[in-house]
């Protein structure tokens, strides 16, 4: 059989950077076909190439055996491929009817025939066995019914290529098993179906065979029968980074410095309970959209929260970002570009705003002495630069790193959450990342790290807790802290395993 679309030898750089190496994948009709891989291993950048949103640096993309070159995406789009997005991507003001023809309306001599829109509108969403009503603002639609209204409008289009980028991340089960339903149709009105997930359970599922990356490269395609969701978790991962990490500092003492039980972030987190230690590095693991960011977010006062917080044995509630900062507690989110640093501004306003008291004298601020803070933060975290008068836009994102890490360090905190504290720089850097986030905890701050690299979490944390669906699933501790025992946990495989062995026993 020809595939319908084929990716030959498919390589991305951007500038020196080798996303995607060599990548071969062919999607074939009446199937479904899984990529699966560890983030960073170059999945999206593949989806993307496939579906005309980046053309590749080197390679060739094949349709029914031919060369062919998508200038862009509505070029894909146009030869049957839609991509169904993980972001949703709507206009939140605009009925969902309106959503759904937007650029592409019906019309009536010079008028939109908004009838017509809006009875085929009904058609497409009483396929994707939806209750949502065509004529339902989309603003006030819940994060799943958004994603179903993005699946109906990609779906107008006639497509031979469909493609699914983590399309249950916000979905219910029940929901999610509308959404299979969907792909199944679609597979056996013989289109080509590639869908993207971490949930191992659902590839299983749902496809029919599986590619797995690792590190922007090929590693295994089998078929999804071949393959538990065990066997997929040990392809996903298997390299050896050791070497990057620094010895785990001893703990000391044992002492509770915060303790959270029953905390709840509206729509995000339910019941979460935990404690962590001085001197002790605590990791955060589970899949994109487990709660991770917004159970730490509710803590710190940016979101609203509930549940019971204790510092140091006493009972505290922050009402905002700065409270919790003076209290000694800082969040370090995984957007150092939108809300660490002020891009646009110099590198020692940027460095000094969260501290500002330190560096006030009467209504004056204290030049000089920001001045020297800057110069000892330049040595201290090796932030590399021509010429300390630079934008924070300027500099590399390790750079930009190491400065907001100097930022929030001038508060001399207890304890310091990093999410996602190594994302999008070089090795060399998060080499330098964990070494001082390791210091951090020997002097005996309490550091929680919030990551979606496996790797980092097994190779810097004392205890590693894993979320699934808003809850904390479990907890690994010392040697238990594996690839395997997170994936297993943030995808629900011991549930299932467990399942089986009840229902099965031996």
């Amino acid at each position: 059989m020809v595939s319908v679309l084929q990716a030959d030898r498919v390589s991305k750089s951007f500038g020196p950077i080798k996303v995607l190496d060599a990548v071969s994948l062919a999607l074939e009709p009446g199937q479904v076909h899984a990529v699966i891989g560890e983030n960073g291993a170059g999945k999206s950048t593949l989806m993307r190439i496939l579906s005309g949103y980046l053309q590749p640096s080197e390679g060739q993309l094949r349709w029914e055996g031919a060369p062919v070159t998508f200038a862009n995406a509505l070029q894909a789009e146009q030869q049957g491929i839609v991509l169904i997005h993980q972001e949703i991507l709507l206009a939140e003001d605009l009925t969902v009817a309106q959503n759904l023809f937007l650029g592409r309306e019906f019309r009536r001599g010079m008028f939109v025939d908004d009838g017509a829109m809006f009875d085929s509108t009904q058609e497409i969403l009483d396929q994707l066995g939806t209750t949502i009503s065509p004529d339902a603002e989309t603003r006030r639609l819940s994060l799943a019914d958004r994603q179903f209204v993005q699946i109906a409008r990609a779906l107008l289009v006639p497509h031979r290529v469909v493609i699914f980028d983590e399309p249950t991340t916000v979905l219910t089960p029940v929901e999610a098993d509308k959404l299979f339903a969907v792909i199944l149709r679609l597979r056996n009105a013989g289109a080509a179906v590639l869908y993207i997930s971490h949930r191992l359970s659902e590839v299983k599922a749902i496809s029919d065979s599986v590619t797995v990356l690792r590190d922007g490269r090929h590693v295994t395609t089998a078929a999804t029968a071949d393959l538990q969701p065990v066997d997929m978790a040990r392809l996903m991962v298997g390299r050896d980074m050791a070497k990057l990490y620094p010895v785990r500092p001893a703990r000391s003492g044992g002492e509770i410095v915060l303790a959270a039980t029953d905390i709840s972030v509206p729509g995000y987190v339910h019941d979460a309970a935990f404690e962590v230690k001085r001197g002790e590095i605590l990791g955060f693991g589970g899949l994109v959209g487990a709660g991770r960011t917004e159970l730490f977010e509710g803590l710190v006062g940016l979101r609203p929260c509930r549940g019971a917080l204790a510092l140091n044995g006493k009972p505290v509630r922050f009402a905002d970002a700065r409270a919790a900062m003076r209290a000694g507690v800082v969040y370090l989110s995984e957007d150092r570009k939108g809300k660490g640093l002020l891009l646009e501004e110099a590198l020692r306003p940027n460095l000094t705003l969260a501290a500002l008291r330190r560096f006030q004298r009467g209504p004056f601020m204290d030049i000089a002495a920001e001045e020297e803070a800057l110069q000892g933060a330049i040595h201290e975290f090796d932030i590399r630069v021509r010429s300390p008068d630079l934008l924070a836009r300027q500099l590399s994102g390790g750079n930009q790193q190491k400065l907001f890490l100097a930022k929030m360090m001038l508060l001399k905190p207890q304890i310091v959450i990093a999410d996602e504290p190594t994302r999008g720089v070089d090795i060399g850097t998060k080499e330098q990342i964990y070494k001082f986030l390791a210091g951090l905890a020997e002097k005996g701050a309490a550091v929680i790290v919030i990551s979606s690299e496996m790797q980092e979490l097994i190779g810097l944390c004392h205890r590693v807790l894993v979320m699934r669906g808003g809850q904390l699933a479990g907890e690994l501790v010392g040697e238990d802290i594996t690839e395997d025992g997170i994936v297993f946990l943030a995808t629900g495989v011991h549930d299932r395993v467990a399942a089986e062995r009840a229902a099965h026993p031996a």
